[in-house]
């Protein structure tokens, strides 16, 4: 959309909750934070998540969640625990979670591509 600029926010994860921290980049992502938010438009800004290495879960979540993805052919399912992601690669858990809360459409992509790492 013309005439639309897209503020940077900083975001710091250390010793934050995936989900949470996932609601406030998404809400970010969409342009909800503004007063002139409107659904059909991607007035949204730009997140820099740091410290990404950090998150936290609560209770046995990092021993007991699963991330999961079907190649679709029989015998397809890996599974990934949260605990080897997390050293792995700790931005696919906030990528996964911000995914899922932003809304499945036309501007979903545009909007996921603003979302960084420090």
């Amino acid at each position: 959309m013309a005439g639309v600029t897209h503020n940077t926010y900083e975001l710091d994860a250390a010793g934050k909750r995936p989900g949470r921290l996932a609601t406030e980049i998404a809400k970010i992502l969409m342009g909800k934070h503004k007063a002139t938010f409107r659904s059909h438009v991607d007035e949204g800004a730009k997140v820099c998540v740091a410290n990404v290495d950090k998150l936290v879960f609560s209770g046995k979540k990092i021993v007991q969640k699963e991330y999961k993805h079907h190649s679709m052919h029989p015998g397809g399912l890996k599974r990934t625990p949260a605990k080897k992601l997390l050293t792995e690669n700790p931005k696919e858990i906030v990528r996964h979670a911000v995914a899922r809360m932003v809304p499945k459409n036309k501007l979903r992509t545009n909007r996921l591509k603003r979302l960084t790492f420090k």
